[in-house]
């Protein structure tokens, strides 16, 4: 009932949005300022976020309405990896080198406006993405510095201390810089609380007290230079860090000690060139280099004690490294600034080598692809072509076609090869400058994760995986409509319905020898409906606020492969709403909001186990001051109630019989962030 009453409760919003009355009000403060270039591109100008006191050109784009910030997923390879912002009309030169990275780093009186393409434009390379912003940069010479301070303080766990020093210079078309960081990591759920195992009948097992902490960090230094070079412009790029992290999980009662412990060690880098050239008026080129490695050291460690009885110590080791070279090139032809065509190939090749040993008690015990190494060499041509076909319609269509060989060595051998098509179709009917309709029908095909392929362990859940030789990659067939209706300035409406058929799904599977691993279990479905709202507040008497409310609910459903019967996605949410208030208070230089997100939770499903996690009440508190045009200091609190981590756990695969049901009531530690950072 409740979800029915909330879906109506949607339509009768996109309906009331859809009305004349509902935008009828023209914008008349600069805050609330933005132009249609065309109907498809909404121009954002500096004065737009005026009360907003931007630092840096991230925090300007922060403050687009309707847009959310996405770095891209870090997948292998470059077309549909990377993210949704664009510098200047191009994306950095390196897939870890992000468009918030370099907005972060940019000083927002940099910004000369920013162009919000909502369905695609001629000139913009979308790559995949519905609506992306371009941000464009002014080319007057400037010295620009970023520092930054930033701490996360636990309750009652490890306090984390960072900061990031970023300098750029302009002059021209030419710019050069060094951005020098002491990053932190931590885990939200850290926490205490009591561990309760109890029988199929409910007879108590163990009752126990329940710890754990996550948190890390890391050093690294990055240099850019962009500049004009042989009739074109090449920007380049490079990094080179070193990162850790730790986790420790510890359950205890009088006479009892059970901890888990799970430490990583890396380095890291990569090297980016991009090189572009007006070959013709309109005909440019394009070409790309990016080469990333890491080296890695993981240990995990598990130690039991009940009463006088010591369990073997167990061990799992990891150490290797893995690369990605990727070489991209395209060539883009303008026919008229109404329509534009595009057509390039990418290749690639991805590494994963890696030596692991699992021991309990000091002998070897052998794992199925315990030391491995994984190749993939692919290629890909493709071909796209934008056209606007008048001030309502736009159509962008494009074909990939994608070829692949990935072959194992080590401990199992095999080579596989795949060749996908993947057609992708872009409809948009924008009929006024705040209405718009997307429709899109694309193939999409997803990048095996190599750390797949080999073993695993995580003792906190007593679970060690085997790597999979047999994985393949997993392909959906998407059909996505969006509705997007925007008002009185930075309000919106966007509604969303997709269906996605999806081909050799990737979830968890049995392997002989009472171990799992990551496997393609079947062909599978997504439905999805996706909700975004944002309600500015002055024409209801509060000055400079916004409401926001945004959820996405997906129903997925496949064939589970111990069962045999259906079932939902592993960690697949099905829902997970979040509240929003934010607000400008321009007479204190204040900004302040808040987010609450009712209920959260997954559940994922192995053949010996059924695990998840659900709490509720998040709650998330921030207020950022700015004394002067270059200060920012930012404080935050995160608080959330009681969850629970719950394991249902069979005695064996075949009849599935409850052996014991496992119940983590874990309080999170209430956190603190502060952040200071100052530009000149």
């Amino acid at each position: 009932m409740t979800k029915t009453i909330l879906l109506a409760t949607t339509a009768a919003l996109a309906f009331a949005a859809a009305a004349p009355a509902f935008a009828e009000t023209p914008p008349t403060a600069p805050r609330q300022t933005a132009e249609a270039s065309d109907q498809g591109v909404l121009v954002f100008a500096p004065d737009f976020f005026r009360d907003a006191r931007p630092n840096t050109a991230l925090d300007m784009v922060n403050r687009v309405p309707g847009f959310s910030v996405n770095d891209g997923d870090g997948a292998r390879g470059f077309e549909g990896a990377v993210g949704n912002i664009l510098i200047n009309g191009a994306r950095p030169a390196s897939k870890n080198d992000t468009g918030s990275n370099v907005l972060g780093r940019t000083v927002a009186t940099q910004v000369e406006r920013i162009e919000l393409v909502r369905g695609g434009a001629p000139g913009i390379d979308m790559q995949g993405y519905s609506v992306v912003a371009n941000v464009i940069l002014k080319t007057t010479s400037s010295r620009e510095h970023v520092l930054t301070a930033n701490a996360s303080l636990f309750e009652g766990g490890q306090d984390l201390f960072g900061g990031t020093y970023q300098f750029t210079a302009r002059e021209g078309d030419r710019t050069w810089g060094v951005t020098l960081g002491d990053g932190i990591s931590s885990s939200d759920s850290n926490g205490a609380g009591p561990v309760v195992r109890v029988d199929a009948n409910g007879n108590v097992l163990r009752t126990e007290q329940y710890y754990n902490d996550g948190y890390g960090g890391g050093n690294s230094i990055r240099g850019n230079y962009s500049s004009p070079f042989m009739g074109g412009k090449i920007d380049l790029t490079a990094r080179y860090g070193v990162n850790d992290w730790h986790n420790i999980n510890r359950q205890t009662a009088p006479d009892v000690l059970r901890e888990s412990y799970y430490d990583n060690d890396s380095k890291s880098g990569e090297v980016g060139v991009v090189y572009t050239r007006p070959l013709t008026e309109k005909l440019k080129l394009e070409t790309r280099f990016i080469h990333e490695f890491e080296d890695f050291d993981n240990l995990s460690t598990s130690r039991e004690r009940d009463g006088a009885v010591i369990s073997p110590e167990k061990l799992f080791s990891a150490n290797g490294e893995g690369s990605e070279t990727i070489l991209r090139g395209l060539i883009r032809y303008e026919r008229s600034p109404a329509m534009d065509f595009e057509a390039g190939g990418e290749v690639a090749y991805n590494m994963l080598e890696t030596v692991q040993a699992y021991s309990v008690g000091g002998v070897a015990v052998p794992l199925p692809s315990a030391s491995v190494k994984v190749e993939e060499t692919r290629g890909e041509l493709f071909g796209k072509a934008t056209w606007r076909i008048n001030p309502k319609w736009s159509l962008e269509s494009g074909l990939r076609l994608e070829s692949s060989t990935i072959s194992q060595s080590g401990d199992a051998s095999q080579e596989k090869s795949f060749f996908f098509a993947k057609p992708r179709l872009l409809a948009t009917w924008t009929p006024m400058a705040n209405t718009q309709v997307r429709a899109r029908f694309e193939r999409t095909v997803g990048q095996l994760d190599f750390d797949d392929f080999a073993a695993s362990a995580e003792f906190a859940d007593e679970n060690v995986f085997g790597g999979n030789v047999n994985l393949s990659p997993e392909s959906r067939w998407v059909s996505e409509l969006t509705f997007e209706k925007r008002f009185w300035g930075e309000g919106i409406v966007s509604l969303g319905l997709r269906h996605d058929e999806i081909t050799d799904a990737i979830d968890v599977i049995p392997l002989d020898g009472g171990y799992a691993a990551v496997g393609n279990i079947g062909d599978g479905t997504l439905d999805q409906l996706a909700l975004n709202v944002t309600i500015p507040t002055d024409k209801l008497g509060l000055s400079g606020g916004k409401f926001g409310f945004r959820n996405t609910w997906n129903k997925t459903e496949v064939t589970d492969p111990t069962t045999g019967e259906q079932r939902p996605i592993s960690n697949v949410r099905a829902s997970q709403a979040v509240i929003t208030f934010e607000q400008d208070i321009t007479s204190m230089k204040l900004q302040w909001g808040g987010a609450w997100i009712p209920v959260l939770g997954q559940k994922g499903y192995q053949p010996d186990q059924i695990s998840g996690w659900r709490g509720t009440d998040y709650y998330e508190l921030w207020a950022e001051y700015k004394p002067t045009p270059t200060l920012s200091i930012r404080g935050q609190v995160n608080i959330w109630n009681d969850f629970n981590v719950e394991r249902v756990v069979f005695a064996d695969r075949v009849t599935r019989p409850v052996s014991y049901v496992e119940n983590r009531f874990i309080d999170p530690r209430t956190f603190w962030q502060i952040r200071v950072r100052k530009t000149f």
